[in-house]
């Protein structure tokens, strides 16, 4: 159970020190792709041409990772800024790490996806990291259990319900299988990095001279002594009971080593 003042098991402050990493990182994101999209436009949008996705092109692989920082458009890159930072700082809020794990994810499934089923043309555009952070919004909170997470999940869903008819074939140009293939890959991170259960405590041991452990660990383990061996004849190496009319014999025999 969590404690006053805990948010899933993390503390207010932590849960703010994440978001508050999470905002440096969108707004840094975003300031990246705009300050991109000057130099695009004013070199004629050359930048799209030579980095972006070319189906079934080796030469073009690479560009998987460069096609989401460029764009054709000013109208193309204010349609996906809004959508980029909102689900990009609620998939990044719980923290950093795993946020650069599930865009990696993202990028690399939507970015295949394109490169593998798309037409001939030349793909570019943060759209596929939407629809990625929106399909991992939606489910994280169910892969990890977290009521607050299915909340706003689900809140985000309806809010942005518009988005999922850009996503049907048939939009002129809108590359639908990229948003398919940045969908499934949030669904897939969301699934591989969902928080692990804690493992089951060890059941305390019992046997004979001996007592099981408490819920308190070691501090209520008590050492029984160990029972006497041969009929009671020894207690220790080279030892005999007290008052033992034969104990010098038995000392005697324990000497030898018998």
């Amino acid at each position: 159970m969590n404690g006053p003042g805990s948010w899933d098991g993390r503390s207010a402050e932590e849960v703010l020190y994440e978001a508050r990493k999470a905002l440096y990182v969108m707004v840094g994101f975003i300031a990246v792709i705009w300050a991109l999209q000057v130099v695009n436009w004013a070199t004629d949008y050359r930048l799209s041409t030579h980095f972006g996705i070319v189906p079934r092109n080796v030469g073009h692989l690479g560009d998987i990772i460069s096609s989401p920082f460029l764009h054709y458009s000013w109208q193309h890159i204010e349609s996906n800024s809004g959508p980029l930072f909102v689900f990009g700082f609620l998939a990044a809020y719980r923290g950093v790490r795993k946020f650069l794990m599930v865009t990696l994810i993202i990028t690399f499934s939507s970015g295949l996806m394109v490169w593998f089923a798309q037409g001939n043309s030349n793909t570019v555009g943060a759209s596929g990291l939407v629809y990625g952070y929106f399909a991992y919004v939606v489910v994280k909170g169910l892969f990890d259990r977290h009521l607050v997470d299915v909340l706003i999940g689900c809140v985000m869903a309806l809010s942005y319900a518009y988005l999922l008819t850009a996503a049907l074939p048939g939009v002129p140009h809108v590359s639908w299988l990229g948003h398919l293939g940045g969908a499934i890959g949030g669904v897939l991170a969301g699934w591989l990095l969902r928080e692990r259960g804690a493992s089951s405590a060890a059941e305390p041991v019992s046997g004979p001279g001996r007592e099981p452990l408490g819920d308190s660990g070691l501090s209520n383990t008590k050492i029984l002594p160990a029972p006497a061996k041969d009929g009671g004849r020894k207690t220790a190496k080279g030892g005999s009971l007290p008052g033992n009319p034969r104990s010098d014999l038995l000392k005697e025999l324990d000497d030898l080593g018998l």
